[in-house]
């Protein structure tokens, strides 16, 4: 048995989970969607940041795309939340 799998070149895009995220904001310019739930505000605002400044390819070019980290009250608990909308730029 081979210790190695050969499946071919690596994907373009190596953010995949954030390509279809950004492409799907794409489609809907201008308006909000939730695109992450992590388990800390801390976490929730590091991600809004790096999608509004592009540090995932995904997102470029740096200002296409609004985020914002929000603590939301759900059932008596807090969730984070980023939510984040495609405002315009190259594709």
């Amino acid at each position: 048995m081979n210790t190695v799998e050969f499946l071919g070149p690596p994907p373009k895009q190596r953010n995949t989970k954030h390509a279809q995220i950004a492409a799907e904001l794409r489609a809907h310019p201008n308006v909000w969607g939730v695109v992450q739930k992590p388990t800390t505000i801390a976490r929730a605002a590091s991600a809004a940041q790096a999608i509004r400044t592009a540090r995932l390819t995904a997102y470029e070019p740096a200002g296409s795309f609004e985020a914002v980290a929000r603590t939301v009250i759900v059932g008596g608990a807090a969730e984070y939340r980023v939510y984040a909308r495609f405002i315009g730029g190259h594709q």
